[in-house]
C-alpha cells in the first residue's frame, strides 16, 4: 500500500485554474495506476481522471475532457491534476487514488487500494 497526501485545493473564480498534487510514500509508487475522484455534497463519489503506471495512458470523465490534465512524475512519487476553465459544478472534495491495474472509470471505486484524505476545490460564479 501507499500513503497519499493531496494538496493544491482552494477557492477560485469560474474560468480560473488550479493544480492539484498528490504525493505518495513508498518505493512502489511506479507500480500503481493513479486516479482522481471527486465528491460534491449530497452526491456520490465520481471518477475524474486516471493514468497508467507509466503515464502513457490517460482517461477522463466526459465532464472534464479538454479542461483537466492528469500527469505523473514517478521520480517524485507525485501525480498531478491540472484543472483549467473551472466551472462552479467542479466544486467538490477531490481525492487521489492508487490501484493495481487501471483507473479508468467509477467502476473501480470499490477496488481502490489507497485513498488520500481529500482536498477541497471551490469554484465561485
Amino acid at each position: 500500500q501507499v500513503q497519499l497526501v493531496e494538496s493544491g485545493g482552494g477557492l477560485v473564480q469560474a474560468g480560473g485554474s488550479l493544480r492539484l498534487s498528490c504525493a505518495a510514500s513508498g518505493r512502489t509508487f511506479s507500480s500503481y495506476a493513479m486516479g482522481w475522484f471527486r465528491q460534491a455534497p449530497g452526491k456520490e463519489r465520481e471518477f475524474v481522471a486516471g493514468i497508467s503506471w507509466s503515464g502513457s495512458n490517460t482517461y477522463y470523465a466526459d465532464s472534464v475532457k479538454g479542461r483537466f490534465t492528469i500527469s505523473r512524475d514517478n521520480a517524485k512519487n507525485t501525480v498531478y491534476l491540472q484543472m483549467n476553465s473551472l466551472k462552479p459544478e467542479d466544486t467538490a472534495v477531490y481525492y487521489c487514488a492508487a490501484r493495481k491495474g487501471l483507473v479508468t472509470d467509477r467502476s473501480q471505486i470499490g477496488d481502490i487500494g489507497s485513498w488520500g484524505q481529500g482536498t477541497q476545490v471551490t469554484v465561485s460564479s
